[in-house]
């Protein structure tokens, strides 16, 4: 069974606790990786700056304490197989309704977003 990387740890602990428990069952059951959970203003203006998000501090939900999104990739990481981004965003989708959080997966929106996931 795979389990969380330190890094991935560190970084799902700054997420809201409902956001936790949804990937805490997740890796239970595909291996993936949490690339990001709270942004503070220094990582929100870089991310802004490369492109990986389109809002300003402190308009992000990765800009609340905790967060209120999370970004994650299976792993290992192929970002051009958006396959395995799909049957991971399922599966979060799947977890998310058996524990009755509401979630919004960047994958839907217009301007894909495939690691983002946050709650309504």
């Amino acid at each position: 069974m795979p389990t969380f990387s330190s890094k991935s740890q560190t970084k799902l602990m700054t997420c809201d606790k409902k956001l936790r428990a949804i990937c805490e069952e997740l890796i239970k059951e595909i291996d993936f990786i949490v690339l990001c959970g709270n942004r503070d203003k220094v990582q929100q203006d870089e991310a802004l700056k490369n492109g990986t998000s389109k809002l300003k501090f402190p308009l992000s939900k990765h800009n609340k304490f905790p967060s209120l999104a999370v970004d994650i990739a299976p792993y290992p990481i192929n970002w051009n197989d958006i396959e395995r981004f799909k049957d991971l965003a399922a599966r979060f989708k799947r977890i998310a309704e058996e524990k009755g959080v509401t979630i919004n997966w960047g994958g839907d929106w217009r301007m894909r977003d495939y690691p983002h996931f946050e709650l309504v």
